[in-house]
């Protein structure tokens, strides 16, 4: 009998299609109404730090160097009271082979589909993921489609994305550009069950465990060049994946004291799925049209399972806005001479703030930068933005208005952060964990237990937002 291909019938075998397309029955890990053992999902991929670190060496990814900023050191501590001022390295993950920590998450993935025997891999992304994803295919001699959320419906792309498209062909990978809308993740499906490729998803335990070498070489590193742990690590944050695998990787080198700062570029008012905000944003990743919707619910991805839960893991939430960011990148560029895409130097800019505060024998350690490239620069972000009508001016980055304006800083004294409420941002995620019961149900002693370990809340606030969902059950 064949299958009905319209949008809502798709919808409704996503669960089989993810099943079959990732190789592993989530169900077998559900332990209660809203709980599940998430360490035995991550254990049960079979990968350790150790073969992790082999296997990526195997394929050229990983120990990518840690470098030193003397310069932008110097610039901080002349900002900064005396005695204040940490020392800024900074990871240059533009050393592996596509360009960008993703390909950490993409080798083991690869590996995954080629023991698995799948024919082919697939992926959703319009980021430097997919790069990473056709570039490790292209090594394993596996097919590779890459489905891409491109344009707006005027044709428009963003020149960051245009230059991941000629990335991802560079690499041998079939590209399917899409309009901004709901279509992406349907196309995706179809592609995953016509072709019966492996998912090659951001949330999956193969990704997070991809990174985790990231957070331990980190660890091991900035002990070698300092003598110690890093004191604090910013982490560029979206899905939450990046974040996650880096702290988990922390832990496990023994750097269990070290603060991990999430760091998300300020697009507030804009929606990332409107045809009329898609291009007027000009970072299509590391921003908060990501980050809050992840952080607040995880399991709002292509998986029924979403290996990355970053709030388990961060310790403070800061944003930056989009002028700073491009003010990082050219001061990386111009005082220190590594020259980097901007969405990865998004939490650089916050570290130019952030060490100001810190004592000035504190290590704080960049986690990533990424490739540059023709469609990455400032030059072409901005030109798009000016011709999509939005003010790109010099002045207080505080002025910045997502989608209106872009306000380059004057004076790195104007750098700043602001720090996002984590408890608000706790009480939604556990509101929309109870959202997911059946009315009158109530959470079991597991639940519990995985509600505070998932959002770091107390047993007590989770029991007064259990309290109010139930009134307004009644």
């Amino acid at each position: 009998m064949n299958q009905r291909d319209d949008y809502q019938a798709v919808l409704a075998r996503r669960n089989e299609i993810m099943r079959r397309s990732v190789g592993i029955d989530y169900g077998a890990y559900v332990d209660g109404r809203l709980s599940f053992d998430y360490e035995r999902l991550l254990a049960d991929a079979g990968y350790d730090i150790e073969a992790t670190r082999l296997l990526q060496a195997s394929s050229a990814v990983g120990n990518t160097p840690l470098v030193e900023l003397p310069h932008l050191t110097r610039l901080a501590r002349a900002l900064a009271p005396p005695g204040k001022g940490a020392r800024i390295l900074l990871k240059d993950e533009a050393a592996n082979p596509s360009g960008s920590f993703k390909d950490r998450r993409a080798s083991l993935s690869v590996h995954e589909a080629v023991k698995r025997g799948y024919p082919g891999i697939a992926a959703a992304t319009s980021g430097n993921y997919g790069a990473a994803v056709a570039s490790h295919a292209a090594k394993a001699g596996l097919r590779c489609i890459i489905v891409q959320e491109a344009f707006d419906s005027a044709g428009i792309a963003q020149p960051e994305i245009s230059e991941k498209t000629r990335a991802c062909e560079a690499y041998g990978a079939e590209v399917m550009r899409l309009s901004v809308g709901p279509e992406l993740f349907y196309v995706f499906l179809r592609v995953l069950e016509q072709t019966g490729f492996f998912n090659a998803s951001l949330y999956t335990p193969y990704s997070i465990l991809g990174i985790e070498t990231l957070g331990f070489e980190i660890a091991e590193q900035t002990r070698a060049m300092t003598g110690h742990f890093p004191d604090t690590v910013l982490v560029t944050h979206a899905g939450g994946g990046n974040l996650t695998g880096t702290a988990r990787g922390l832990r496990k080198a023994g750097a269990d004291s070290t603060e991990v700062v999430a760091v998300s570029v300020d697009l507030s008012g804009l929606h990332m799925a409107s045809d009329r905000d898609f291009n007027r944003k000009s970072f299509t990743t590391g921003h908060t049209g990501f980050s809050l919707p992840f952080t607040t619910w995880p399991d709002r991805a292509d998986v029924p399972r979403n290996a990355a839960r970053p709030l388990r893991y961060m310790d403070r939430f800061v944003t930056v806005t989009q002028g700073e960011v491009f003010y990082a990148t050219e001061a990386l560029a111009t005082l220190e001479g590594l020259e980097r895409g901007p969405a990865g130097n998004t939490s650089l800019a916050a570290a130019l703030a952030i060490a100001r505060d810190m004592q000035d024998d504190q290590i704080l350690v960049v986690q990533e930068t990424e490739y540059t490239g023709a469609g990455k620069h400032p030059t072409a972000q901005l030109s798009l933005a000016r011709q999509l009508g939005i003010e790109v001016r010099r002045g207080d980055p505080r002025e910045n208005q997502p989608g209106r304006n872009i306000v380059i800083p004057e004076h790195p004294s104007q750098l700043a952060v602001v720090d996002l409420d984590l408890s608000g941002i706790r009480l939604s995620y556990l509101r929309n964990a109870l959202a997911t019961l059946e009315p009158g149900q109530s959470p079991s002693q597991r639940d519990f237990e995985f509600l505070a370990a998932d959002s770091g809340a107390s047993v007590a606030t989770i029991n007064r937002i259990v309290e109010q969902h139930h009134a307004q059950d009644r």
